[in-house]
């Protein structure tokens, strides 16, 4: 008797673990930030080509780099901050470092039931200094979880 309702206890167990994962949202597969991509191109040439090396930081928060002396990288993805309205980037190529400020604004975006929302930008002409960067031009202002180049840098 006793093995009896231990039996039938596992199995509510088990029929009640089984019943809960299936009415559970699925998994997001999806991206969810939205990034700023930028592709670096040599001003000589006008062609795309990845720095020697390349190590990206916030303004101010050199000690936590996005990047660092990384190699290869020709697209790097630079995060913006949802509860501001601008934001610097120090971008150090070869060696020499730069800082490219953004203005943009900021609006909420559902993704799917999945996933949730996150946050897509509209940035301004970015400022930028000069040291080892030529130009950076906006291809698309719209920063969304697309895989869609949004400025170039010139060096």
């Amino acid at each position: 008797m006793r093995k009896f309702f231990i039996s039938v206890f596992l199995f509510a167990v088990l029929a009640s673990a089984l019943f809960q994962t299936s009415c559970t949202p699925g998994s997001c597969f999806e991206e969810t930030n939205a990034f700023v991509k930028t592709t670096f191109y040599l001003s000589t040439s006008l062609k795309a080509d990845a720095p020697d090396s390349i190590s990206v930081y916030g303004a101010g928060r050199d000690t936590s780099f996005i990047y660092y002396k990384a190699r290869n990288i020709s697209q790097a993805l630079l995060p913006l901050d949802a509860s501001k309205e601008g934001c610097s980037i120090v971008i150090r190529i070869n060696g020499v470092n730069d800082t490219i400020s953004f203005v943009y604004s900021t609006s909420s975006h559902m993704i799917s039931k999945e996933c949730g929302y996150t946050f897509y930008h509209t940035i301004d002409a970015p400022s930028y200094t000069a040291n080892i960067i030529d130009t950076v031009t906006v291809v698309k202002n719209t920063i969304t979880t697309l895989s869609e180049e949004n400025i170039r840098i010139y060096y």
